[in-house]
């Protein structure tokens, strides 16, 4: 599991990109949630949000940071498993097509068949 989130090597498989994504979205509300938000504002915000102090600022600062490295892993597994060197990561930074290309990479397209320089198949029975 910590390879999964942290580590940078290997492939995995479109199932597990979305599964973690999911976690990590259902954690983002259950972290609002916890820190008195209430999730219906998220889908009709008042004018004013109100202030949330300063220690929740520090957690949503640290979480937020250890989901952005989840998810750069995850990216750079994804591009492995697509048989892409993981600085394709960089794409969503392209203007407009950007982040629609990650989206399509990492999300919908299958990954090569057979070992690659980055691993063995994941979805490969051995």
């Amino acid at each position: 599991m910590a390879n999964l989130l942290f580590g940078l090597r290997g492939r995995i498989t479109r199932a597990k990109f979305w599964l973690v994504a999911l976690v990590i979205f259902v954690g983002e509300l259950m972290l609002y949630a916890a820190l008195g938000g209430n999730i219906a504002v998220l889908i009709d915000p008042p004018e004013e949000l109100p202030s949330i102090g300063p220690f929740a600022g520090t957690i949503i600062l640290a979480f937020g940071l250890l989901v952005m490295w989840i998810l750069l892993a995850v990216a750079v597994k994804r591009f492995h498993d697509r048989d892409k060197s993981g600085w394709w990561v960089l794409i969503v930074f392209v203007p407009l097509i950007g982040g629609l290309w990650y989206l399509i990479e990492c999300g919908f397209l299958r990954g090569t068949d057979g070992p690659n320089p980055y691993g063995p198949d994941p979805l490969a029975r051995y």
